[in-house]
């Protein structure tokens, strides 16, 4: 969810974002530094929270480990991001600070001025790490896409609306119920929108020739 760049200097460096203030959150994309929001919407930390308690419950005493927001994801030297949520099994990739390389499986939670950063930038430095799985929820309507990623593209795998059970391309026995992820009032100018799932998409990593 980081919307604002920094344009100090071209070519920040984890280096440079070990010195950062730790009540600032920043997010590194090709060494351009993107401040996060200041506070997410409590629609946001609704979904967040039913989200990290029902991956909680699954992953218990499973090899594979559940990190919510903040926690630093070190893809390279020049991207750092702090996904909402993210599941990472090798534990060498698990460092007393950071995670080290590409988790396994990451969620985001889409926001109006959000959308645009983190399904055009995030999703191709996603690709290019070797992501295997994202979730990209949009809040109203209810919605989570599931993307998989084949050959450095991401395929559109399935759209769940509030109704379904999401099931997990990667993790086969990952069956969640979405009504109490979506449990949240709408505004009175809302309707209660019931999303058509439609496909195929692809978001893949551009070539070096376009």
């Amino acid at each position: 969810m980081s919307k604002t760049s920094l344009a100090i200097k071209e070519n920040f460096t984890w280096d440079d974002y070990c010195t950062w203030p730790d009540d600032e959150r920043w997010e590194i994309i090709g060494g351009e530094a993107f401040v996060m929001s200041p506070a997410p919407t409590l629609r946001h930390q609704s979904i967040a929270a039913a989200l990290t308690h029902l991956l909680f419950a699954f992953f218990t005493n499973h090899p594979c480990k559940v990190f919510p927001a903040p926690t630093d994801v070190k893809l390279s030297e020049n991207d750092i991001v702090q996904p909402d949520l993210l599941i990472v099994c090798d534990e060498k990739q698990m460092k007393r600070t950071h995670i080290e390389g590409a988790p396994t499986l990451i969620i985001e939670i889409l926001s109006p001025s959000t959308t645009l950063h983190d399904k055009g930038r995030k999703m191709d430095l996603y690709a290019a790490g070797g992501v295997k799985e994202i979730w990209l929820i949009t809040p109203h309507p209810a919605m989570v896409e599931v993307f998989t990623l084949k050959d450095k593209s991401y395929f559109l795998n399935h759209v769940f609306g509030r109704d379904d059970i999401l099931k997990s391309p990667t993790f086969k026995e990952l069956k969640l119920d979405l009504s109490p992820v979506f449990d949240f009032p709408l505004d009175p100018d809302e309707k209660d929108i019931y999303v058509v799932k439609e496909g195929p998409a692809i978001y893949r990593t551009p070539s070096a020739d376009e």
